[in-house]
Parts: C-alpha cells; structure tokens; sequence
C-alpha cells in the first residue's frame, strides 16, 4: 500500500530510525516495519499521530490509499448483503412452507414456533432493506449492479430511479400471491 512508502519516505526525510518512529507512536519496531513493507496497515489513531509527527496532511499521508480502502470497504459491504440476502431467502422459504405443516402436527400450537420463525425472517428482512438504502440501492439492476462491485452509469441510475414505485407495489402482490398459492397446495396436500 502507499501509505507504508510514504511512511518510510518522511521518516527517512526526518532521518529517525524504526525504533525512534516507534517510540513516538507508541508501537513496536517491528509494526512500523510491518507498516512500511505494506505487510500491515496503521489504525487511525497511529495515522493521526504520524501526520502530526511528520509535519503533514492526512492527504499527504494517505496518498494513494483512498481508492484502495473505498474498494476493500465496498467488497466487505457486498460480502455482508449477500450473506444476509441468503440467509434472508432460507428464512422466507421455510416460513411460507413450514405454516402448514407446523398447525397439521402441532394444532394452533404450531403457530409459536412459526410466529417465531417469522420474526426473525422480518428482521433480516429489515437489515438487508436497510443495507440497500444504505448503499441507495433498490431495484433489481441496483441490486446485481452491487453485488458485483460496479455502479450504474448516470442514465442507468435515472432509469432505475424512475421504477422503484410500481417494482414495489410488483414485488408485494407477487410475494403474496407466490405464498398463496404455496400455502394452498401444502393445505391441500397435507388434506389428503
């Protein structure tokens, strides 16, 4: 990473070893050996404190890197949408198909465990919708758009803004009528 050649560029303009850097940071020799051979990367607070010892910016400090940390943060946020959308979409399936089931085993009193079930579907529901709009995105193109680590282009982001109402009112009905029919045919299976 830049940061650890700029680190080894201003300590050597200062013309103070590993081991003086270190005292003045409050780290090993070795972390800021591990820092300028890019092996590791300096919190914040050591990154405060070497702008502040050097004399410099945080941008002059950090040149290079910004790209590098938006990319590794986005591929961290990709990661975690997926993991929840997955687990998302288990919850749900097992919730539209466990219902009848559950009432033809247990009676009424097979509504608990699916009530419970149903909550925790709606929770991940609610944190994969909040990492959407965190992210700002909400169709479909959006969503694989994101999961692949790109962005749409202006036109593209117009086009899907221009969507997002009735996709909405689409997903709904659909969802709804998808667990209807699902919920019908378990009932009448588990009638037989």
């Amino acid at each position: 990473m830049e940061i650890g050649i700029q680190i080894k560029k201003y300590r050597n303009n200062m013309k103070i070893s590993q081991e003086e850097l270190a005292e003045k940071v409050y780290v090993s020799r070795q972390t800021i050996s591990n820092w300028e051979t890019g092996k590791n990367y300096p919190d914040i607070h050591s990154i405060l404190l070497l702008s502040s010892i050097f004399n410099i910016s945080l941008d002059q400090l950090v040149k290079g890197d910004i790209e590098i940390m938006k990319k590794e943060i986005n591929v961290t946020e990709i990661k975690k949408f997926n993991r929840c959308a997955a687990i998302y979409g288990i919850l749900l399936v097992l919730t539209i198909i466990s219902l009848v089931p559950l009432i033809k085993m247990m009676s009424w009193y097979g509504m608990i465990p699916w009530a419970i079930l149903y909550g925790i579907t709606v929770y991940y529901a609610f944190k994969a919708d909040k990492m959407k709009k965190d992210n700002n995105i909400l169709t479909y193109k959006e969503i694989v758009a994101f999961t692949e680590g790109r962005q749409l282009d202006e036109i593209e982001q117009q086009r899907e803004i221009g969507k997002r109402p009735y996709q909405t009112v689409i997903y709904m009905i659909g969802s709804g009528v998808i667990a209807f029919v699902v919920v019908y045919l378990m009932a009448q299976l588990f009638s037989l």
